[in-house]
Parts: structure tokens; sequence; C-alpha cells
């Protein structure tokens, strides 16, 4: 499947808009433009994106809009907030601008909670950067995310909290799912929430490829 350079698809990504008044509660910051090309790039490499990507809990839409450039036949991008939605669909049509006509490919935003969705599908590609659950005290609050991806996806790229990788692996273990790929990677943070006490601090992450077995 013929799509851009990862390094292409960063620089048309660099163009997504943070929040500017995110929801502490709901864990939202800027999945980096960097990070949403390496992993929509990848997915392309293993052929992940030629039927319907679902992109969990979307936010800035960074990773759906990742998803289309790169060369998804179909993208939804799902999220709880309807505040997150319109700037989700803000972000699309200012990359498409940037980009003198943006993509033919299909995107479809939609409001609905991660853990009560619509979707009927087992064969979709999940894209996600789920709550880590770090500030919360709620350990594991990407359990929900790893749950609804294994109910509906044949392959998911997910996102989480440094140290994750036997926690990930043990769940997918139990649900059918084997982890192909796992890399580490750097989520920088501005200072957002009264609790950060820098500019800005980096995160560190792990990112997860998961193909499922559906059972019957």
């Amino acid at each position: 499947m013929a799509g851009p350079s990862r390094r292409t698809l960063a620089r048309r990504l660099e163009s997504v808009a943070d929040f500017s008044d995110p929801d502490a509660s709901l864990e939202q910051y800027l999945t980096p433009a960097e990070l949403a090309a390496h992993i929509c790039h990848l997915a392309r490499l293993q052929d992940d994106l030629e039927g319907r990507v679902v992109d969990l809990g979307t936010g800035t839409g960074m990773l759906a809009i990742a998803a289309s450039i790169a060369g998804a036949d179909s993208v939804v991008g799902i999220d709880v907030d309807r505040d997150a939605l319109e700037l989700a669909r803000g972000n699309e049509q200012t990359v498409a601008a940037a980009a003198s006509g943006g993509t033919d490919r299909t995107l479809e935003w939609l409001r609905g909670d991660v853990t009560r969705h619509p979707f009927s599908t087992t064969d979709a590609t999940v894209v996600s950067n789920p709550p880590f659950g770090a500030q919360r005290g709620n350990r594991h609050a990407d359990r929900e995310f790893l749950e609804t991806a294994s109910e509906i996806a044949a392959v998911s790229y997910t996102i989480h909290n440094e140290g994750s990788q036997e926690f990930v692996e043990s769940f997918a273990g139990d649900e059918g799912g084997d982890v192909t790929h796992a890399f580490r990677a750097e989520l920088p943070i501005a200072k957002q929430f009264d609790f950060h006490t820098e500019t800005e601090e980096t995160l560190e992450a792990e990112v997860f490829r998961i193909e499922w077995t559906h059972r019957e």
C-alpha cells in the first residue's frame, strides 16, 4: 500500500492543535505527531490499514487523522467528550487545508463511551492513546480500552505508561491476543494542570501491537 513517508506524515501532523482547556479526569494530552506518524507508518507497513480503523478515545484526533493520511480505507474516531470531537473535526480541516485538498479517505467522528461502544466488527484495526490512570491513582485505566480492542479488533496499536509490558502481555494472553511489536516512546507534556510542577515534562511510555484471535 502506497503512502507518505514517516517523516512526511509527521510533518503534516504538526498542525494538529492541542486542547485549550483539557479535562484532567479524562487525562487529555496531545499525542506527539512523531509518535502518531511512527504508529500509523508501522500499521501501513504491516498492511493493517486496509479495512476500518477505530481510534478509541480520539481526543484531538491525532491518531485518526494520521491513519487517514497514511492510507486507511475508513477511519472513525470515538470520544465521550463533545468538545474533544469538535477539536478533532477542526484539526481534520486544518490538516486538509495545509495539504491543499487533504485526502480522499473517509473520516468519521462519533460521540460515545469506549466501554459501551456501538461497533459490531471484529476485524478493525484499533489505534489508541488511552488514559494511563497515573494521576488519579487508578492503575491500568487503559484496561477498558484494551477490553474493547480485544472485542472489535483483529490488530491494535495502543500507548501505555512505562512498565506496562507485563500487564499488557498478560491481558492479551488471557483474551486470545499476541503482542507482536513493543517499543518505547516519549510523550512531552506541557504544563496544563495545577498538579504539574514543571513547564514541560516527558512521560516515558510503551507502545504495543497486538494481534487478536476471536474465539467462537
